[in-house]
């Protein structure tokens, strides 16, 4: 199998390595806007660097993984569909949902795959949580409490083209929340805070997040985010029921401080970012990918999934700005019945 990787910063750099070395692909091709960063990532795989895009498809690959700036994904996505190509692409499709649907449509059009890197659904702790509500362990879920905080904010520069806390950072919970539950999400209240670093008020962003979502069984979830958590990177879902309650994402390196005297101590070596935090996930979905291609699995997150996080996302952004309760049912783009 021959695959082409279009991007090659972080999480393309993590991406190649993860494929480079899988048993059944035979070779990669990878290309960047940065065409030296592509050269050098290529001469230590082992792999071939591309001049650009149009090499890509015109040299010939079996797969497309997309990890360019966002704003070239919904194309990408679009162009391989027509080359009858399956397509792995980190979330968003686009931010905005006139270009994911678009996008989703040109996919559907052309029959081919379409897989959105969603790596929480690959992780232990949250594949475990699924496993406990759905078995009934927890007996009614009620309460959902979940949180991601960065330990630092990112450069200013990239902050406009973010599509914001919402669209980058929480909707990764708005996914996993929905695909540990089995539930959708009826409506929002969603609240934001720029009182930090005059940077995200000049991109019209907020370093700090809230939100209250009801579920359509009655479950209430709370969302946090902030990019200013000076402690650590942390990433948790709480999930209590009539009969009992979990938590995903807290062990000995969760940066938090305990003020009991009994409490655990502090970390001494807390998280610092998600490509730590989450490198067997990113891994785990790759290999996924890769079953996929060749046709030895069903697809674990499709465009449509991602679709129902990005509405999710735009009806807590229209909260935030017009500071109301938001029905999912106002924000275009139907949501499928859950499997």
């Amino acid at each position: 199998m021959r695959i082409g990787v279009i991007g090659t910063g972080r999480i393309g750099t993590i991406h190649a390595n993860t494929l480079s070395r899988h048993r059944d692909v035979g070779s990669l091709i990878l290309t960047d806007a940065d065409a030296a960063r592509a050269q050098e990532l290529a001469h230590r795989l082992g792999e071939t660097a591309a001049p650009g895009v149009e090499e890509i498809f015109r040299w010939g690959v079996d797969a497309v993984v997309i990890t360019t700036a966002t704003s070239a994904h919904a194309e990408l996505i679009g162009r391989a569909a027509r080359s009858g190509l399956p397509v792995f692409c980190e979330k968003p499709i686009a931010l905005d949902l006139p270009g994911s649907l678009a996008a989703i449509s040109e996919v559907e059009t052309a029959g081919t795959v379409l897989q959105m890197g969603f790596q929480r659904r690959f992780d232990a702790g949250y594949t475990g949580a699924r496993e406990a509500v759905r078995s009934g362990r927890l007996g009614r879920l009620h309460t959902v409490r979940a949180l991601t905080s960065d330990q630092a904010p990112p450069d200013a520069a990239w902050l406009p083209l973010s599509g914001g806390l919402y669209r980058d950072t929480l909707i990764h919970d708005f996914d996993v929340l929905r695909w540990v539950t089995g539930r959708e999400v009826t409506d929002v209240y969603a609240a934001g805070s720029d009182a930090g670093p005059r940077m995200f008020r000049e991109a019209g962003d907020v370093d700090t997040a809230a939100a209250l979502l009801t579920l359509d069984d009655g479950t209430l979830a709370t969302l946090t985010a902030t990019r200013m958590n000076g402690a650590g990177y942390d990433v948790r879902m709480e999930l209590a029921g009539e009969r009992d309650q979990i938590v995903v994402g807290l062990d000995d390196r969760t940066p938090i401080a305990s003020t009991e005297p009994t409490g655990p101590p502090a970390a001494d070596k807390p998280w610092t970012g998600f490509l730590e935090r989450f490198g067997p996930a990113y891994e785990a979905e790759l290999n996924a990918f890769v079953e996929v291609v060749r046709g030895e699995r069903a697809n674990p997150c499709d465009g449509r999934e991602a679709l129902q996080a990005l509405r999710i996302a735009e009806a807590c952004e229209l909260s935030r700005r017009e500071r109301r309760p938001v029905r999912l049912a106002e924000i275009a783009g139907a949501s499928p019945a859950f499997a």
